[in-house]
């Protein structure tokens, strides 16, 4: 059965004589994740599993995320067969419940997929890509049950939502061309990501000053005026945030620290990225392996430099704050190189004072 993904991908890279990739392995392998006790399991199903993958992993306490299907009555469904059987395309999120609760999940998903489509996600249509929540037990079902009525509540969509709150039975595991297939295939994935029409809905429905799913303590992330930014930001500042410009490499004030707290957009002050997630890249710019609110971040192309590259921005003030590369270190394999002149550092022992005191127990021994 031909994909209407697979299609747009064809069309999308025609241009540059590539295929599809290996769409003819029907082999699926059980992509192993060392799993403790502790440790917790959500699924959910989004539209394109490749999408939903990509996003859940980017998100703080998650360990890792498996692609596959769920839902229907066939057994071992696969990729060419799976709709057939009743199944949806979905994905296992395997999480830490001290750094990450199943509410924060879900408002992942969220502020990720299209709730209040019945009929698909996006450029992929049928019930096989429909949303849904698959709750493990009564504890999840509840919080499901309550995020829903919420995000109803909120006034966001004008349309219902049409999310399904579903008993999962089991789980079977995409073949291992589809694991992480964001990044083997990053030049396919961000064709078909471009241009299924996902991040535009995204970006549109949680376009600043549009109100935030989680309330954040009363705290408003918004951009002042032009006269007020000049005033309030050094030139460096200012030049990186508002032109798009670059800071040198090492002479800047975060590539070296090491002191625990987050990082906040210099002008609206939207939590951004955690120390937890920040490394040694080498390349003289503060870098992380993922975000602290990925909802705080959002990606666009960017043309410049004779090179496609992926221009990182901040969600509500909307400053440039860096580049995303696939190049990183585990678990998300990306680099977020950032400029240091774009954020500002909180130390753990200021959070509270700061009011960000949600992100404490991030930190706790």
């Amino acid at each position: 059965m031909m994909k209407k993904r697979a299609l747009l991908i064809a069309i999308l890279l025609f241009a540059l004589g590539c295929d599809t990739g290996n769409s003819g392995d029907k082999e699926a392998k059980r992509n192993m994740v060392e799993k403790k006790a502790s440790d917790a399991t959500a699924t959910f199903a989004g539209g394109c599993f490749w999408c939903v993958e990509s996003d859940f992993e980017k998100a703080p306490g998650v360990l890792k995320v498996i692609s596959g299907y769920t839902g229907g009555t066939g057994a071992n469904p696969t990729y060419e067969s799976y709709g057939e059987k009743g199944h949806i395309e979905a994905v296992q999120v395997f999480y830490d419940p001290a750094k990450a609760t199943y509410a924060q999940l879900l408002d992942v998903f969220w502020r990720h997929i299209d709730p209040t489509d019945a009929g698909g996600q996006f450029v992929d249509r049928g019930p096989q890509y429909r949303s849904a929540i698959f709750y493990h037990d009564d504890e999840q079902k509840r919080i499901a049950e309550k995020s829903k009525e919420e995000l109803a509540k909120a006034g966001r969509f004008a349309k219902p939502i049409a999310t399904e709150i579903i008993r999962f039975d089991r789980f079977y595991d995409a073949e291992e061309y589809h694991q992480d297939y964001y990044k083997k295939n990053p030049l396919r994935y961000r064709y078909y990501r471009g241009g299924s029409g996902r991040d535009q809905f995204l970006e549109k429905v949680w376009a600043p000053g549009r109100g935030d799913l989680q309330s954040k303590k009363g705290k408003v992330y918004a951009k002042p005026d032009d006269a007020t930014l000049r005033k309030r930001l050094t030139q460096m500042q200012y030049e990186v945030t508002q032109k798009e410009g670059t800071e040198p490499p090492f002479k800047n004030e975060y590539n070296d620290n090491k002191r625990e707290g987050i990082y906040v957009d210099i002008v609206s002050g939207e939590p951004l990225f955690a120390s937890l997630d920040k490394y040694d890249s080498g390349t003289g710019w503060p870098s992380f392996t993922r975000p602290l609110e990925p909802g705080n971040i959002v990606e666009k192309e960017d043309n410049g430099f004779f090179t496609k590259r992926i221009e990182v921005r901040s969600r509500y003030a909307d400053s440039h704050l860096g580049h995303v590369f696939p190049d990183g270190p585990k678990p998300t394999g990306l680099r977020y190189c950032m400029n240091s002149a774009a954020m500002r550092f909180i130390p753990r022992e200021e959070l509270e004072k700061e009011g960000y005191d949600q992100y404490l127990k991030l930190f706790k021994k």
